[in-house]
């Protein structure tokens, strides 16, 4: 780890798509599995469960997941990457809706958390707020894709490119 002691990694939810219960249009599933295939081409390894979109009821809700991440960081903090890799594993692995807070409610469980209060928490007013002003800090930097990356230096902050197959893009960046 090059920058390891060097950096402080700071996640922060940016909303990408608001609650809803209705089923993901057609042309947004076409291109979400679309993107999973350049992102395998590109990325060796990587790998996305298919069945997903035939098991589940699509909907493009990640605002649910979201806040199961602020949930778990009011509780464990320290848990809060556990429960970022427990929400990409079931979405991208095990075909599990995302978008169902009982899903996350399972997850949250799975990595040790306090289920009442994780439940409690999640569906919190709180839980909301922090979800809202996390998303306002992100437009308000000008993050406008997800995942995005950016270096806080002192009071600035700089959009950075990068490379899933290279670490040396993001270096270049800030060397």
């Amino acid at each position: 780890m090059a920058l390891s002691g060097k950096v402080t990694i700071q996640f922060l939810l940016g909303g990408l798509a608001p609650d809803t219960q209705e089923p993901m249009p057609e042309i947004i599933q076409r291109s979400i599995r679309s993107t999973w295939k350049k992102i395998q081409r590109e990325i060796p390894g990587t790998e996305f469960n298919y069945n997903f979109w035939t098991q589940c009821q699509p909907r493009r809700s990640t605002y649910p997941a979201c806040r199961a991440v602020i949930a778990c960081r009011m509780q464990q903090p320290e848990s809060e990457q556990k429960m970022l890799s427990a929400i990409q594993q079931a979405y991208y692995l095990e075909a599990r809706n995302t978008s169902d807070v009982e899903i996350l409610i399972d997850l949250a469980d799975k990595i040790g958390l306090d289920v009442q209060r994780f439940t409690e928490d999640i569906r919190s007013e709180s839980c909301q707020n922090i979800l809202t002003g996390e998303i306002q800090f992100c437009r308000d930097i000008g993050i406008q894709s997800f995942p995005g990356l950016v270096l806080k230096h002192g009071k600035s902050y700089t959009l950075l490119d990068f490379d899933y197959a290279s670490s040396n893009v993001i270096l270049d960046q800030i060397s």
